[in-house]
């Protein structure tokens, strides 16, 4: 299996060949979130994100992954995906908003307490809120490059985090720090968040699920190395 380093690099790589149509795919996923921020309710946009945005981002892994199949990367396909993969995207997208509801209503309740108790439950919350998040890295990936149902991908993804717990946390830090980073300068977020997390979740998914293919590959190279050495002998 690859280090998450060579993950990462890959992902860079790809997005510098595959900027502009990545872009669009960014761009119209953001077409629909900016809205959202901008004008509605908290509380409304909560509930409309795991409606309306969740989707979108599964449609941007389709179309990355219809990409890897040797098929044109496009909003077409984006939006093709987005409505094959509604219900599952949607109903992961509620969990996701269920953990966000519990972990603001948490630090709402005992947080505010100023007890060193309460301030110890919330923590804890926290880290339970941040482990289940976490474990659901797999998930739409699951959906998509295995054709499971959401249940059973949801399943299965808690049983990979528990399998390779240090490369699920890594992966799931270095996504959110490429986010936080494209998070300053605001318009590199909106344009190109979808598209690099539709590359890098795929990448760091098949890696997992694929481990024999970067065994084959290190084998290839040194068996390569190997007989270049022969040749530099003779």
């Amino acid at each position: 299996m690859k280090k998450l380093n060579e993950v990462l690099i890959g992902t860079g790589t790809e997005i510098y060949r595959e900027i502009i149509p990545l872009m669009l795919l960014g761009l119209t996923g953001s077409a629909a979130l900016v809205p959202a921020i901008l004008f509605l309710p908290a509380t409304l946009t909560l509930l409309l994100l795991p409606l309306i945005y969740m989707p979108l981002i599964f449609g941007s892994f389709y179309a990355y992954h219809r990409k890897t199949e040797g098929k044109k990367l496009s909003v077409r396909s984006m939006l093709g995906g987005a409505a094959k993969g509604f219900a599952p995207s949607f109903l992961l997208g509620l969990l996701l908003a269920l953990l966000g509801l519990i972990l603001w209503s948490t630090w709402w309740y005992y947080g505010g307490r100023g007890s060193l108790a309460g301030r110890a439950v919330a923590i804890f919350q926290t880290y339970f809120v941040a482990m289940a998040l976490i474990s659901q890295f797999y998930t739409l990936q699951l959906v998509i490059q295995r054709e499971m149902g959401i249940f059973k991908a949801m399943g299965e993804s808690v049983k990979l985090f528990f399998r390779h717990p240090a490369y699920t946390i890594g992966a799931f830090i270095q996504a959110v720090c490429v986010g936080v980073m494209l998070a300053v300068t605001v318009v590199g977020f909106f344009a190109l968040f979808n598209g690099m997390l539709a590359v890098y979740s795929h990448k760091a998914v098949h890696n997992v699920l694929n481990p024999e293919e970067a065994e084959e590959t290190a084998e290839g190279q040194g068996t390569g190395g190997a007989v270049y050495a022969g040749r530099e002998r003779i």
